[in-house]
């Protein structure tokens, strides 16, 4: 038995290692190459003053982005722009404290992803501290609280719990950086129940997810949190965990079905299934994220699916302007039941929502 337990390890490591080394997400052409797009934008990012939310608290689009420069500066051993960026977040320690969010809104709270990444990189306490009172916050009952609040973290989920598809990226990210830094079993164990609850809860049969329950349309960048949600917890989460094998069927569910609906330019659509909706940047981004990672990773079919990230990205590079801002960016979107109000949307060059998955996906393809 344990031979047999040895052999089928050996062989998942190799099948991942092919699929890494996959010549179809490598040899890019000039101006594709992810090294040079992702420091394009992290050094534009470092330059940029915050987003805030109404005026007053970091905003969590500029966490993401915040999230990405950090992953690009130590994948490609940049130190000037490490120093850029933790330069950029000391001030939270002093001046601009007022800007940190409140811990008590999923948006909010993972606020906290960033300063556990930067606690890996520096080592300084204070980044700890702050990412893991973020982190805890998420499932401590505060005690002004609502009934439903109630009801949900008696069940062993956070009180933040909404059931919005957002959420599976804002809580996961918070969740898994903790897990990543201290190896507390709690916190990964949290991020797997949530999602599991998620899938049940919103996947559609087709593996895809409406904007919310009461809204029957299936919105790019809402979808693109599930997708990025799923891939960066399955990359954590232990072989072993009990959630694992429900969370990778829904992950490879949506992606079957998003690589159905890539149109022919590689992009997907601001409404997925609408092939007369516009395309849309930040929601494309995200799913190619979630292929390239699936094909690193093993758990995609290296050449169907890296044939396909390989296109999406080729795709998305173009609409990056000469300002290093990415355009036709959905800007921030609210449900709505009405088909009308998504093709209506306005579109941001160099909206954060849209900088960041651009940054994730040049770290990974590096």
């Amino acid at each position: 038995m344990m031979k047999n337990s040895l052999i089928l390890l050996l062989f998942l490591l190799f099948t991942q290692l092919l699929n890494a080394q996959s010549p179809l997400l490598k040899n890019w052409p000039d101006g594709q190459h992810p090294k040079d797009v992702g420091k394009a934008l992290a050094y534009h990012f470092v330059d940029g003053r915050h987003e805030l939310y109404a005026g007053r608290w970091i905003h969590y689009a500029e966490v993401c982005t915040w999230n990405g420069a950090l992953e690009f500066a130590r994948k490609t051993n940049d130190e000037q722009l490490v120093k850029l960026l933790i330069a950029k977040f000391e001030p939270f320690f002093s001046l601009e404290k007022a800007l940190l969010p409140p811990k008590n809104h999923v948006d909010y709270n993972m606020f906290g992803s960033l300063a556990l990444k930067l606690y890996s990189v520096t080592k300084d306490k204070r980044y700890l501290d702050m990412g893991l009172s973020y982190a805890d916050t998420q499932w401590e009952l505060p005690a002004q609280h609502k009934a439903e609040e109630k009801a949900w973290a008696d069940k062993g989920y956070s009180w933040q719990t909404r059931l919005w598809i957002d959420d599976m990226y804002m809580i996961t990210v918070v969740q898994t950086e903790a897990f990543k830094v201290t190896g507390d079993q709690k916190y990964i164990d949290r991020a797997a129940k949530e999602m599991v609850l998620y899938l049940d809860e919103l996947q559609k049969p087709n593996g895809l997810f409406y904007h919310a329950p009461d809204v029957p349309f299936y919105w790019a960048r809402g979808d693109g949190w599930m997708a990025v949600g799923m891939a960066d917890l399955l990359t954590h989460l232990p072989q072993t965990h009990p959630d694992r094998p429900r969370i990778l069927k829904g992950y490879r569910t949506m992606m079957k079905n998003l690589k159905a609906h890539q149109a022919s330019s590689g992009m997907w659509n601001q409404l997925i299934d609408d092939p007369n909706c516009w395309a849309e940047t930040s929601g494309s981004a995200m799913f190619t994220y979630g292929f390239i990672v699936g094909v690193q990773q093993g758990w995609l079919d290296a050449q169907e699916y890296g044939g396909a990230a390989r296109k999406a990205w080729s795709a998305l590079v173009p609409f990056i302007d000469e300002r290093n801002n990415v355009t036709e960016v959905c800007i921030g979107t609210g449900k709505k039941n009405d088909k009308q109000y998504y093709y209506d949307r306005p579109r941001n060059a160099g909206d954060l929502h849209g900088q960041a998955p651009y940054l994730w996906c040049a770290v990974a393809l590096l």
